[in-house]
Formats: C-alpha cells, structure tokens, sequence
C-alpha cells in the first residue's frame, strides 16, 4: 500500500486537487471558523479577525473538520470500510477532547486568571480560556461536519 506513484516515479501532488475527503474537511473547517467570526460580528458587535484562527466558540470546527473527513471517507470508500471505522473513531476523540479535557482546561484557565487579577501576580500573563466547546457547539460542528462530507 502506501502512496501511489506515477509511471514516471513521482508522487502525483497534482492528484491532491481531487482529494475529496481533504477538500471536505477543509471547507466544513473554512465555514465553521468563518461562522465564528460572523456570529462574534452578530452576538458582540465587533470584528474579531482572530476568530478564524482561534479556538473554542460556536461551532467546534475541530469536530467540523474531523466528521467531514469520516463522512467523505465514508462516502467514497465505503461505510463498511476499515478506512472510515479509523476516521469515526478518530472523530469520537477530537469530540470529547473538545468539550470534555479542553473545556475542562479553559475553566481552570478562568479560575487562575481570576487568581492572578486578585493577587496582583507580578511577570505572570493570563491564560487563553476559550480552549474547548460546550457540548451544542460540538454538536453543532458535528451537523455541520456530516453535511458537508455528504455534500463535496
């Protein structure tokens, strides 16, 4: 197995344009950090350009990305593939990373921000507390996720 090769030896990067599982996760990625960005517009009434790089928020684009991935994988290669079991269960753990671990770290962040501030802890910088998502934010990425796999 492994990569494929040309006649001619080499690895057909050109091939990549037609990669539909990788354009799948990368749109359902583009939209869902493009939506962060439109809905922090909408919800706060500022433009936050560094929301199409950021964690956390409404929705996951991590799950997004990784269910859009399983969902064209499975589209393309079979649902009963061995290819698409790899890519739902790597999407299981991308999702309760998401709202389970970092979430759970972006309270504690929250807590020792707060901790920091009260003291007055000199040289100490605050946290980054929007780390991971509630679980209608995963959820959310997840829809979205399925819908584009289906769709590209």
């Amino acid at each position: 197995m492994g990569r494929r090769k040309k006649e001619d030896g080499s690895m057909g990067f050109s091939k990549i344009a037609y990669n539909m599982p990788l354009w799948a996760a990368i749109i359902s990625w583009a939209i869902a950090q493009g939506s962060k960005i439109i809905l922090t517009f909408i919800t706060e009434k500022r433009f936050d350009a560094t929301r199409i790089v950021g964690t956390g928020g409404m929705p996951s684009s991590h799950t997004s990305l990784v269910m859009a991935l399983a969902i064209s994988i499975g589209k393309y290669n079979g649902f009963d593939s061995p290819l698409f079991a790899v890519a739902l269960i790597f999407s299981f753990v991308v999702m309760y990373d998401a709202a389970g671990i970092r979430r759970a770290a972006g309270k504690q962040a929250e807590i020792i921000n707060m901790l920091i501030i009260k003291h007055q802890v000199p040289d100490m910088e605050k946290l980054k507390e929007l780390l991971g998502h509630t679980p209608l934010e995963v959820f959310v990425g997840g829809i979205l996720g399925i819908a584009v796999g289906l769709l590209v």
